[in-house]
C-alpha cells in the first residue's frame, strides 16, 4: 500500500484512473461491522456516485464505497515473465482461436462471431478483440440476432487478469444482465522440459481422430461439425494410448495444435481406472516432442479453475496461469458445453 513520508496510508487512485490496474485497501469486509482491513487488486472498471468497482483477476467484480478507502495505488504493467514464455493476451487469444476453429464466422468490426452448431462455447461465442465498430448496445443487438438466426444462445468470451484483457467489457456485460457461466484459465509453459521427460512407446500419434480416440473423448454432441472443429488448426496431432487389453476405448488420449512457436494442448483424458499412472504425462511428452520437431518452443493449454488434478499435473510440468477467461451468456437463455 502507498505510505506517505509521514508514515500515513494514502489514497493515490482517482476516478481518472478507470481502466488501470490498482491495489486498494478498505476498512472492513463488505456488509460487516468489523474494522478489519481488506485489500483488493484488479482493474478499476468504474467510479460512479461515490462507489468504485474493481474487477479482480478471476473476473469477479467488487464494489467499494470511496468512504471506506484507506489506501490505494496504481500497479505498473507487469514485467516480462521470468519463467516460461512471455506473451501478450492478444497473441494468445489469436493462437487459441486458430486452434479451435468454428465452421462459420463473421466479423463485426474487430469482434469475431463464431458458430459450430453449438459444439462447445469456444466455437460458438464472440471473440471481442477490439472495437466492434458500433456502440456496445447496438453491437450486442447484432450479436443476439446473428446467433438467434442459427438457433443458438449468444455468448461473449472475455478475459481478465493480464495486460490488455477485458475487465471493462465484463462489467458492462454484467450491467446489462449477461450471466457469467464458465470460467477457466490459460496456462503457458516451455516445451523443452516436457519433451525431455521419459518417452513411452505406448503413445501413438496420428493426424486423424479415429473411432478409438473418439470413444475416449468425453464431449457431448459429437457430429460431423464437431469433427471439423477437432481437426481444425495449422498442424493438428492426436495422441492415443491403447487399452491394456487391446480392446475398447483407449487408456488415454490427447490433442495438440502446432502454430509457429506455440503448441496448444487439449483433450488430455485418461481412463478413470488408470489415473495417476503417468499416462497423461506420457501423452503430453509425445505431443511436446512432435511440436518441438515442428519448430515450436512454447506451450499453452486451458484448464478449469476447479480441476485440481489437472492443475497439479500441469504445474508440475512448468505451466503457470497467464490469464483467466469467461463466457457470458445473453439474458434469458440457457447454454451448452464449454
Amino acid at each position: 500500500m502507498e505510505i506517505s513520508a509521514t508514515g500515513r496510508l494514502v489514497v493515490r487512485v482517482t476516478a481518472a484512473d478507470v481502466g488501470k490496474r490498482v491495489s486498494v485497501r478498505r476498512m472492513g469486509e463488505p456488509g460487516s461491522m468489523t474494522e478489519k482491513f481488506t485489500d483488493t487488486v484488479g482493474v478499476l472498471t468504474s467510479w460512479d456516485d461515490g462507489v468504485l468497482t474493481i474487477t479482480r483477476r478471476d473476473g469477479e467484480s467488487v464494489r467499494i464505497p470511496e468512504s471506506a478507502l484507506v489506501a490505494g495505488k496504481l500497479i505498473p504493467p507487469a514485467p516480462a515473465r521470468r519463467r516460461g514464455p512471455s506473451a501478450s493476451y492478444e497473441e494468445l487469444a489469436h493462437i487459441a482461436s486458430r486452434a479451435w476453429r468454428p465452421v462459420e464466422s463473421e466479423r463485426l468490426g474487430e469482434w469475431e462471431l463464431r458458430a459450430a452448431s453449438g459444439f462447445t462455447r469456444r466455437a460458438n461465442s464472440v471473440l471481442p478483440l477490439g472495437d466492434p465498430g458500433l456502440p456496445l448496445d447496438e453491437a450486442l443487438t447484432v450479436v443476439r440476432r446473428w446467433y438467434g438466426d442459427r438457433g443458438l444462445p449468444a455468448y461473449v468470451q472475455t478475459a481478465t487478469g493480464a495486460e490488455g484483457t477485458q475487465e471493462p467489457l465484463c462489467m458492462e456485460l454484467e450491467r446489462r444482465g449477461w450471466t457469467r457461466e464458465v470460467s477457466a484459465e490459460m496456462w503457458t509453459g516451455a516445451l523443452a522440459p516436457i519433451a525431455d521427460r521419459e518417452e513411452s512407446a505406448r503413445v501413438v500419434l496420428s493426424r486423424e481422430a479415429d473411432e478409438g480416440w473418439l470413444a475416449r473423448y468425453q464431449r457431448k454432441g459429437m457430429s460431423e461439425v464437431a469433427l471439423k472443429v477437432l481437426k481444425s488448426g495449422p498442424s493438428v496431432w492426436f495422441a492415443t494410448v491403447a487399452a491394456l487389453s487391446g480392446e475398447g476405448a483407449p487408456a488415454a488420449i490427447g490433442r495438440c495444435v502446432v502454430d509457429g512457436r506455440w503448441a496448444g494442448f487439449a483433450a488430455v483424458e485418461v481412463d478413470p481406472a488408470l489415473r495417476r499412472q503417468g499416462l497423461a504425462s506420457a501423452v503430453m511428452t509425445a505431443l511436446a516432442r512432435r511440436a518441438l520437431d515442428e519448430g515450436a518452443s512454447a506451450g499453452w493449454l486451458q484448464v478449469e479453475t476447479d480441476n485440481a488434478g489437472a492443475r497439479g499435473l500441469y504445474a508440475g510440468m512448468g505451466f503457470a496461469a497467464h490469464h483467466a477467461y469467461h463466457h457470458y451468456r445473453e439474458p434469458g437463455t440457457s447454454g451448452g458445453g464449454r
